[in-house]
């Protein structure tokens, strides 16, 4: 699932190419949404909320779309929504005179007023990439469940928006945090000090667009533990492993060093 980094810089596309363009027409692929004509309104701006986007038009609507596991938004020139437009796939068309953007596989798709965006992100925590994020807020949001494992404190967006399992397993390993310890027993301190990490990578992948944590490059070396299961360790040399926190059908599967963290049993 593309994580708050990876939306970020999708909404960034959208808007650079859509801001101040008047749509000549749209094509949303979903039942309740099949009939609404969003020609002649103009692209306000498009901005991300976690891993949500937030598409604002010219009279006060939104659209608001999710790409959960594999939906993706692109620009391309406008010609290019006839051949989008055949494929089964295709859940969105918005184009201007000279440019089209394609909703593939979208989760989620909604169009509501601008006024009323809450009703779809509302459940939200602060954005990790919210230039005003409040951190405070954050960690208090994580604390009030204490007895919950820290990895899937971060994972729950109502706590705060945009880690997946990318962002929760490179800073907690980093930090040396064991992924099932308590969040109330890692305490308000390391998480305020966990975030920060958690932020400052994900900026530097919004800038970059790459996700590289260690500062090397070459296979298997851009990540500590994550996407490098089996492999050693860059820090200790033991194995690499994946775990998961949760139940099913929310259960998440995320990267850590046993050598560096621990696993389940030393939490």
């Amino acid at each position: 699932m593309p994580e708050g980094d990876a939306v970020w810089r999708t909404a960034r596309r959208l808007h650079t190419e859509l801001a101040g363009q008047v749509l000549q027409g749209s094509d949303l692929r979903v039942p309740q949404l099949a009939t609404r004509d969003l020609s002649g309104r103009r692209t306000v701006e498009v901005v991300p909320r976690g891993k949500h986007l937030l598409h604002r038009l010219e009279g006060g609507l939104t659209l608001h779309s999710h790409l959960r596991m594999d939906g993706s938004w692109r620009v391309q020139g406008v010609g290019a929504r006839y051949a989008a437009g055949r494929r089964h796939t295709t859940r969105a068309l918005l184009w201007t005179t000279q440019r089209v953007a394609i909703g593939d596989r979208l989760g989620m798709l909604d169009l509501v007023r601008t006024q009323d965006e809450e009703q779809v992100v509302g459940h939200l925590g602060p954005d990790l990439l919210d230039p005003g994020f409040e951190v405070t807020q954050a960690v208090s949001n994580l604390l009030e469940q204490p007895g919950v494992p820290v990895a899937e404190a971060l994972l729950d967006q109502r706590n705060l928006a945009g880690i997946g399992t990318i962002w929760a397993s490179e800073p907690l390993f980093l930090h040396r945090i064991n992924p099932w310890r308590p969040v109330g027993a890692v305490g308000a301190e390391a998480l305020t000090e966990l975030l920060s990490t958690t932020r400052s990578v994900m900026v530097q992948s919004c800038r970059t667009g790459r996700t590289a944590t260690t500062g090397r490059s070459g296979v298997g070396e851009e990540t500590w533990v994550f996407g490098r299961r089996g492999m050693p360790c860059h820090r200790c040399g033991a194995r690499v492993d994946q775990g998961s926190v949760g139940r099913a059908p929310q259960e998440r599967v995320f990267s850590y060093c046993p050598g560096c963290q621990g696993g389940p049993e030393q939490a």
